[in-house]
């Protein structure tokens, strides 16, 4: 296997989306609340956004390199593990992840010089620091209980913001109404990327929603939560001077549409089923970007459709 191949394992391309999804969103945002579009803060929010993703796949690793010691004896035919299964040593990603997260702090700062954003580099930190309380020592919350709530907080909400306020320059803007909803859709595309490492956290330790309330629960905590994203869209919708109705009406109309097709998707995912846990967080991630992307494109399209 090539270099390039292994740097193609481990960070993890399939799972960007996660990332980029809220950087358009927020672009969108900001644009929205300022009627232009600013090349340099898309760039700089893209740049951060790219930064990011590397510092959290390579840390993420790095960090849970024992529990996927564990799920790999439990079950010898599971995905790749990067440190585990001898792609790239642990210290290489450690280091990876460092640098990254230096880039990606230099790049907000960048931007509070470059185009006056002087908040930038604080938010920046605070979205780092988020990841670094989720899943490195002292505090990891993903092993102690709450790291759900965290993944939600900051991919829901902190990271759309950033990417919103380095193309607006603002702090607040009306159509920040969307991310409720959309950070509800997180904490559920968080709670169901435990489904599939259930018995492996357990072993390891890790106070996971799954692992804390099981594989039944937890699924239908997840619907429950995926219900909950459409009214708290219909409710920010009723918000004089928001986000336009129809944007928000569309993303209620897109997740409720969903629901019925996740339910039963989520019928067959109970324990070690991981193939239908795989599909389950597949039409997940759909539903929830495609909502987020509706939003996205409705937004950058409203002086011209007339929203």
């Amino acid at each position: 296997m090539s270099r390039l191949d292994r740097w193609k394992i481990a960070l993890k391309p399939a799972s960007w989306p996660k990332l980029l999804v809220p950087f358009a969103l927020g672009q969108a945002i900001g644009v929205d609340s300022t009627g232009h579009f600013s090349w340099q803060g898309f760039a700089f929010a893209l740049a951060f956004t790219a930064a990011d993703a590397v510092f959290v796949v390579t840390l993420n690793d790095w960090g849970d390199r024992e529990v996927d010691a564990i799920k790999r004896r439990m079950f010898p035919k599971t995905s790749v593990k990067t440190i585990v299964d001898g792609i790239l040593p642990a210290t290489t990603l450690l280091f990876a992840g460092l640098i990254a997260g230096i880039v990606a702090l230099g790049i907000a700062t960048a931007a509070s010089f470059t185009m006056d954003r002087p908040l930038a580099p604080v938010v920046g930190l605070g979205a780092l620091g988020l990841f670094v309380a989720y899943t490195l020592p002292p505090i990891r919350l993903n092993y102690r209980g709450g790291g759900e709530l965290l993944e939600a907080l900051g991919v829901g909400i902190v990271l759309p913001w950033l990417s919103a306020y380095l193309q607006s320059g603002r702090v607040w803007m009306p159509a920040l109404d969307a991310l409720p909803g959309f950070a509800v859709l997180a904490l559920a595309g968080a709670v169901a990327s435990g489904l599939s490492d259930e018995r492996s956290d357990r072993e390891g330790g890790k106070r996971t929603v799954v692992t804390m309330i099981g594989n039944v629960l937890s699924r239908r905590v997840l619907l429950g939560l995926v219900a909950l994203a459409p009214l708290a869209w219909i409710g920010a919708a009723m918000i004089p001077s928001g986000t336009p109705t129809i944007t928000l009406v569309v993303a209620a109309a897109l997740t409720a549409f969903a629901w019925p097709s996740l339910a039963r998707a989520s019928a067959p995912a109970e324990t070690d089923a991981f193939e239908a846990q795989s599909k389950l967080k597949a039409a997940l991630h759909r539903a929830t970007w495609e909502s987020a992307l509706w939003i996205t494109a409705l937004l950058a399209l409203a002086p011209w459709i007339g929203l």
